[in-house]
């Protein structure tokens, strides 16, 4: 009989080994890196075992086997709830990943609509086309977006239609897109899909999710660097750090954070590989 696990919002389903494999090889992990994580991982199962337990022990191993690159990138998804406790950063953030992408943003904008004003947290376009977001940032796994974000935000597109977000020829209010750093519920992705909504979360849409995104473009948050505390994080977001590569190209920055000399070396290491497309 398989084990069941407890998944974040209480839900549980059965272990599944190839699924901790597969997220372990988009981390950036080697064949015989997966097996001794697997094989470690394996031994801690017990019936009811969290997914954050299971999680907690991957990374564990991999900054053991020093792999501070790989269990970074397989922290990513919790390293994004770092970005608190107010959803600016994770507006900030959303914003640079756009960018990547090829497309000049503005953040927290305030546009009239129909008939009232609206603070937009996302606006983005290129010489082809332009979108609006909506943030929604949860600081912990679990809590998902449900059908009542979705209706407001389609609430918000009707009153914002015809609007427009910049000056340019292609700013039109015609696109508007729900980004969450966790999930949305079955419900809220049908209703989007029915009034013509875009979704944008940790797993949503299959291809092109958030994940894909930032593995591809190589934007990870300064959040996710292990070598770096809590208070340490925040600081560095405080001076507008938002992403791996501020640090590295601003490695003075560092220093508003308390961080000794001997230990930035190590912080800029791991954040020079988590950005090697830069």
């Amino acid at each position: 009989m398989s084990i069941l696990v407890t998944k974040a919002d209480g839900t549980t389903e059965p272990f599944i080994v190839d699924k901790l494999e597969r997220s372990l090889r988009r981390a950036g992990a080697q064949k015989d890196e997966i097996h001794e994580v697997v094989t470690q991982v394996e031994v801690l199962l017990h019936e009811g075992i969290r997914t954050q337990e299971i999680y907690s022990k991957a990374f564990e191993i991999l900054r053991t086997i020093e792999q501070p690159a790989a269990s970074a990138r397989y922290s990513l998804r919790r390293a994004l709830f770092g970005l608190g406790p107010t959803g600016f950063p994770f507006e900030d953030f959303l914003a640079r990943l756009f960018e990547t992408e090829g497309f000049k943003t503005s953040t927290r904008l305030t546009i009239k609509g129909k008939c009232v004003e609206h603070e937009i947290d996302v606006a983005a376009y290129n010489d082809t086309e332009s979108f609006v977001a909506e943030a929604k940032f949860h600081s912990r796994p679990g809590v998902k977006s449900d059908l009542q974000v979705a209706m407001y935000s389609y609430a918000r597109k009707l009153d914002l239609a015809g609007k427009r977000s910049c000056s340019g020829d292609n700013c039109g209010i015609n696109r508007f897109m729900i980004v969450t750093n966790t999930k949305f519920t079955h419900t809220a992705e049908s209703y989007a899909e029915c009034v013509g909504l875009e979704l944008l979360s940790w797993d949503y849409p299959k291809h092109n999710n958030l994940h894909d995104r930032i593995q591809r473009s190589g934007v990870y948050p300064i959040s996710v660097i292990a070598s770096l505390s809590t208070a340490q994080k925040k600081a560095l977001i405080d001076r507008g750090a938002i992403l791996c590569r501020d640090i590295v190209a601003k490695p003075h920055l560092l220093r508003h954070a308390h961080i000794s000399t001997k230990k930035t070396e190590a912080v800029l290491s791991e954040a020079r590989q988590l950005c090697h497309k830069d």
